[in-house]
């Protein structure tokens, strides 16, 4: 079974990319044929300062790999350093309907919000499909706002098999992460950078400390029990602590005598910890940037020779040899 992933470095990696998306990749890695890539050209939709982009990526690699990315496990490498994949992206958009792309959420969401509605971010499905297809993944798993861009997925492999041949193009088989509930941001909505409300995976203690004593509470007495439902205390908690730790939180809540400063510190103590054997690997890993530039070098080869052959494969089979 060939897995297929990618994440966009598009800013810092916060737990809600972590349990949304990372450890779930990380787990799957010991499922099957891994192929696992920083999808730096995704990112240029977004992030245009080129040091910025350089320090995202290198952030991006460090992260994966001091949180369990094993590159003896999974081809791990730079979107960018495979360029087939524009190539298949073009071949792609010759048979896309511009009514695909245009009932895709994100762009409208995206544009929504601010971002310039340029090509790229228009046909970043498409791009997408061919991160997807030039590996004959079989599996890819994505969350439930990724499902549509799995679908046109689909619909451009069978379009291209109905036209040039039946196993021109191989159909993925999505995995939707249906038991990973959205990561609450500090403020309650959903975790993301651009709503600066997210809880970095890495970063200094005592800044760390102080972005989870910031959580909004109510002003329900320190003797008093403590509402549970929608509580982002405890729903955080719950990521990071056993199902036993979880327990006695609750009961913390609703027998009272425990203020909201003693329980963010519970929540923060759990969250610090779960992290340090990641940390201790960060700090070797930031002090060997060859190592990571090896690593995905490394990947980039072994991703390239697959590629080849089903780009070729498709070459072929459309007429350009």
């Amino acid at each position: 079974m060939r897995i297929l992933s990618g994440v966009q470095p598009s800013g810092k990696l916060h737990i809600g990319n972590y349990f949304g998306a990372m450890k779930p990749m990380l787990d799957l890695q010991q499922q099957g044929e891994a192929f696992y890539f920083i999808a730096d050209y995704h990112s240029l939709t977004s992030v245009s300062d080129p040091a910025t982009l350089r320090e995202y990526v290198r952030d991006v690699a460090i992260d994966f790999l001091a949180c369990g990315l094993d590159p003896n496990k999974a081809v791990f490498f730079r979107q960018s350093d495979v360029p087939e994949v524009n190539e298949l992206a073009w071949i792609l958009s010759t048979i896309c309907p511009m009514g695909l792309l245009e009932r895709c959420h994100s762009y409208k969401d995206k544009t929504a919000r601010g971002f310039s509605p340029n090509h790229a971010l228009f046909a970043y499905p498409v791009l997408m499909a061919a991160d997807i297809l030039l590996y004959d993944s079989d599996v890819v798993p994505v969350g439930k706002d990724q499902k549509q861009h799995l679908e046109v997925t689909r619909d451009l492999a069978i379009k291209i098999n109905e036209r040039f041949g039946d196993g021109t193009l191989k159909l993925p088989e999505p995995r939707i992460q249906e038991a990973t509930a959205v990561v609450p941001g500090l403020d309650g909505q959903k975790m993301s950078k651009s709503y600066d409300n997210a809880l970095p995976i890495f970063g200094a203690q005592k800044k760390l400390r102080k972005l989870v004593m910031k959580i909004p509470t109510d002003s329900t007495p320190v003797e008093d029990p403590k509402p549970t439902e929608g509580s982002i205390i405890l729903q955080l908690y719950k990521l990071f602590a056993t199902e036993g730790e979880y327990t006695e939180m609750i009961a913390a809540f609703e027998n009272g005598g425990c203020g909201y400063g003693d329980l963010k510190q519970r929540l923060f103590d759990a969250y610090w910890n779960y992290f340090e054997k990641a940390r201790d690997r960060r700090a070797v890993l930031e002090e060997n940037p060859q190592q990571i530039d090896e690593i995905l070098n490394a990947g980039a080869e072994k991703a390239r020779q697959t590629a080849r052959v089903v780009l070729d494969r498709v070459r072929h089979a459309v007429g350009l040899v």
